[in-house]
């Protein structure tokens, strides 16, 4: 079958079947998530195997420490994804919940309720846990899912779609509620960004091209996980220690995910005794700085090895890697507009003592997280409580931040009468 074809059939297929999948109860979803989450246990060994193959291909393609990162699976990280779908039975259902009622003289009832999408395509890159987040959380909230993972997990994302897809037969789920595209050629993106017919949200998680690609072709919403360029801001009033603390964790903890920082911004009064604390750090980690002036001056005399001289482009730049851009600023206010021109609307922090300043920063920073005192790294689903994630959405509408069960549904009105009629 060629590729359109194919992509078409899997729309037809996800349609059909999320008709019957809206209709099951919390108790029928929950059955299905915990026969998945029983699933992956068993065939670890084989979704393990996949991965390893898929690694050993990305190795050999010259992939990045960080982004190899991304790519593996252990077996910690298989029983943290079965973890996470019984995290996600534990949590409510969203579908069903009357958001707000109310009589009007009329008599009408109005009833705002909580409903599913329909058919949501995911189109990702790299991290194969994706597979099992998206398709867990459509299947919670009554939605089937088109999955589209990128080349370099193919193997991977084939095995834990056939696991869901086994856990979910044997729990009578729908037959497609989860379907993975098991091709990775680059047209498949555009065919599935056209096919408004049958996908009613398409979800695109990954770099700059992914996501121009997708949104240039898409006939139906488009809810975008776009770069995390995120940032940390070292205030004047900062506990320098923490600050320390914070920026390691935030740049080194896992630098190839989104919710790594890629700037740190440090006030002008504190500079030199912060990166005095934080150079020896991150030459620890073997971190790159990309360096403005000051800051360069005082790391060069730190003799810090791996150090260049930032340029504009840096500060834009989503490194996914042990790299760091650094600046001095003059003020808070400096700080903001820095983030307010070169971020990404991601997740941004500031450490800082003083709460008056930490409140301007929440306030006036408009990114979909943003963190007084905490590392960015938080940014996370599983993090704030929804069990796993679809995406961090860097929009504004529908979803912002984490998108977790309420965030894959929608609403309809349903009104209740006694007869009446409008004169």
């Amino acid at each position: 079958m060629d590729l359109q074809s194919q992509i078409l059939d899997l729309g037809r297929r996800a349609r059909a079947a999320s008709r019957p999948l809206a209709r099951l109860s919390s108790a029928q979803k929950n059955d299905a998530l915990q026969a998945m989450a029983d699933e992956i246990v068993r065939r670890r060994r084989e979704i393990l195997a996949a991965n390893a193959e898929d690694l050993r291909c990305a190795r050999e393609s010259g992939m990045t420490g960080a982004m190899l990162d991304r790519l593996t699976l252990n077996p910690p990280r298989v029983e943290a994804m079965a973890q996470g779908i019984r995290a996600v039975v534990a949590l409510p259902d969203p579908v069903g919940q009357v958001i707000r009622d109310w009589t009007q003289p009329s008599g009408l009832h109005i009833s705002k309720v909580r409903v599913p999408i329909g058919v949501i395509g995911i189109i990702y890159e790299s991290r194969p846990n994706v597979t099992s987040d998206a398709g867990v959380l459509c299947t919670k909230t009554g939605n089937a899912a088109i999955l589209r993972g990128g080349s370099e997990a193919i193997r991977s994302n084939v095995a834990i779609a056939e696991t869901l897809q086994a856990g979910a037969a044997k729990a009578g789920l729908p037959n497609d509620s989860i379907l993975l595209v098991p091709r990775t050629e680059r047209e498949g993106v555009r065919l599935m960004a056209e096919m408004d017919r049958y996908i009613d949200l398409i979800v695109p998680r990954g770099g700059k091209a992914l996501i121009e690609a997708v949104v240039s072709a898409a006939r139906m919403p488009v809810i975008k996980h776009s770069d995390g360029i995120c940032m940390a801001y070292v205030d004047a009033e900062a506990d320098l220690e923490m600050a320390a603390d914070i920026v390691v964790n935030a740049k080194t903890q896992r630098p190839g995910v989104c919710n790594a920082i890629e700037t740190t911004l440090i006030h002008r009064a504190v500079a030199p005794e912060f990166l005095r604390k934080l150079g020896p750090r991150l030459a620890e980690k073997n971190v790159e700085l990309r360096a403005d002036e000051i800051a360069f001056t005082e790391l060069a005399s730190q003799n810090y090895e791996r150090l260049r001289h930032a340029t504009e482009e840096d500060w834009a730049t989503e490194f996914l890697d042990l790299i760091l851009a650094v600046r001095v600023v003059d003020s808070p206010n400096d700080a903001i507009a820095h983030v307010g021109r070169y971020g990404s609307h991601h997740s941004d922090c500031i450490v800082t003592r003083n709460e008056a300043t930490a409140e301007q920063f929440l306030s006036e920073v408009d990114s979909a997280t943003v963190y007084w005192n905490v590392s960015t790294r938080f940014t996370d689903g599983g993090e704030f409580g929804f069990g796993a994630e679809i995406g961090i959405s860097t929009d504004k509408l529908h979803a912002r931040g984490p998108m977790g069960l309420e965030e894959l549904t929608t609403y309809k009105y349903v009104i209740r009468g006694t007869g009446q009629i409008r004169s």
